[in-house]
C-alpha cells in the first residue's frame, strides 16, 4: 500500500447517446498503489470502433502497471525519460496484443489517456488526447481536436505517428491538495452546475463537490451513483395533457472521473 496521505474516489457512467444506441461504455479508469507511489488513469475509446472499450480497459491497466514497475526500478517522474519510456511500455503492450489477437483488432486499441503519477517527492500529470484535469480546484480542458480526431497513442502502430505523452503539471507532491482526471464527458458535466437533475429534485452543482464532499470518499460507489443519477431519464405523468413527459439524462457522452484529495489533517 502507498504511504502517501491521499484518498481516492472514482466512477464511470455510459453516455445517454451511447445507451440509446445500445453501445457499451467505452471509457475506462484504473487506480493502482504501491509502496512507491500512486497511479491514476482514465481513458476514452474511439467511438467509431466496434470494441474500443477493450483497448481502453487494457490500456489503463497496462499503463498503471508499467508506471509502478518504473517507480520500483527507481524511476523518477521528474526525469526527462520517464514519460517517453512509459509511452514505449504501453506501445509494446499493444503491439504484443496485436500479435496475439491479429492485425484487424488494432483499431480497437485507439483510446485517449489522462493520467497522473504521484510519488513522495513529485507529482506528474500527463495526457495523450482529449479529456479534463483539475489540480487544486483549477480545471483544464484538453481538446477538442480538429475533426474530433484526438491523437491516439496507437497511431504509432497503425501509421507511424509519433504521438507523445504531454506533460501538464510537474510539481512537489506536498503542493497537491486535490486532483481530478476525467474523460471528455466531464467537460459536458462542468457546464451543468446550474442545471436541474432530470428528476428535478436538485441542481447538479459545481465539479468541486466531487473532491470537497466527504461522501464520495466514504462509499466507494458514491461517485458512480451520482453520475448515474445525473444521467437517469425521468418519466412523469401529465394527467391534464394525458401523456407521459420524459426528461433525458444530462450526459450525452460516456463520463468517467477519478478524484484524489489529501486526507484531512495530513501534511
Amino acid at each position: 500500500m502507498s504511504l502517501l496521505p491521499f484518498e481516492v474516489a472514482a466512477g464511470s457512467v455510459v453516455g445517454r447517446e451511447h445507451a440509446r444506441a445500445g453501445r457499451n461504455n467505452q471509457d475506462a479508469w484504473c487506480v493502482r498503489v504501491s509502496e512507491h507511489g500512486v497511479v491514476l488513469v482514465v481513458a476514452d475509446g474511439c467511438g467509431s470502433q466496434a470494441c474500443s472499450e477493450l483497448g481502453a480497459q487494457l490500456g489503463v491497466r497496462g499503463l498503471a502497471r508499467a508506471a509502478l514497475a518504473r517507480l520500483a526500478e527507481d524511476g523518477r517522474v521528474d526525469e526527462a525519460g520517464f514519460l517517453p519510456g512509459l509511452r514505449e511500455d504501453v506501445l509494446c503492450l499493444l503491439s504484443e496484443l496485436r500479435g496475439e489477437l491479429g492485425r484487424d483488432t488494432l483499431g480497437d486499441f485507439l483510446f485517449t489517456v489522462v493520467g497522473a503519477v504521484l510519488t513522495p517527492s513529485h507529482t506528474l500529470v500527463f495526457s495523450a488526447g482529449d479529456g479534463v484535469w483539475s489540480l487544486n480546484g483549477q480545471v483544464h480542458t484538453l481538446g477538442p481536436f480538429p475533426n474530433n480526431a484526438p491523437p491516439y497513442l496507437a497511431y504509432a502502430l497503425l501509421r507511424g505517428d509519433d504521438t507523445p505523452f504531454v506533460t501538464h503539471a510537474l510539481l512537489p507532491t506536498q503542493d497537491v491538495h486535490a486532483l481530478m482526471l476525467g474523460t471528455d464527458g466531464v467537460s459536458d458535466l462542468a457546464k451543468l452546475s446550474a442545471a436541474s437533475l432530470p428528476s428535478g429534485a436538485e441542481t447538479v452543482g459545481p465539479l468541486s463537490r466531487f473532491w470537497t464532499e466527504d461522501r464520495y470518499f466514504e462509499n466507494p460507489d458514491a461517485l458512480r451513483r451520482r453520475l448515474a443519477m445525473l444521467n437517469r431519464e425521468s418519466v412523469r405523468a401529465d394527467f391534464d395533457a394525458r401523456r407521459l413527459v420524459r426528461t433525458p439524462g444530462l450526459l450525452p457522452d460516456d463520463t468517467t472521473m477519478v478524484v484524489l484529495r489529501r486526507r484531512a489533517g495530513r501534511a
